[in-house]
């Protein structure tokens, strides 16, 4: 074999894998890095007001129940009275 064609055919079979290979290795170094300062509070503020939310449905479950309970004894005692 020729030494251009024997290089040639080594760049192609070792080159194009190995640049893949760096590629990818930068990426996934790129995904590892911890976040920035921005995001994590922005991250920190979204998890605040997600435990706000719940809480808050919470309550409202709480005082749908009750709500539903008055109703209900409501409703039994114009059954019985009525």
């Amino acid at each position: 074999m020729e030494p251009p064609v024997f290089l040639a055919a080594l760049l192609i079979l070792i080159g194009i894998p190995a640049l893949t290979v760096l590629k990818i290795v930068r990426l996934r170094a790129a995904r590892l890095q911890s976040p920035s300062a921005d995001v994590s509070e922005r991250l920190e503020a979204v998890e605040h007001r997600v435990e706000n939310l719940q809480q808050e449905l919470a309550e409202t479950q709480e005082r749908l129940a009750f709500a539903e309970r008055l109703l209900s004894k409501a409703r039994e005692e114009r059954q019985i009275g009525g």
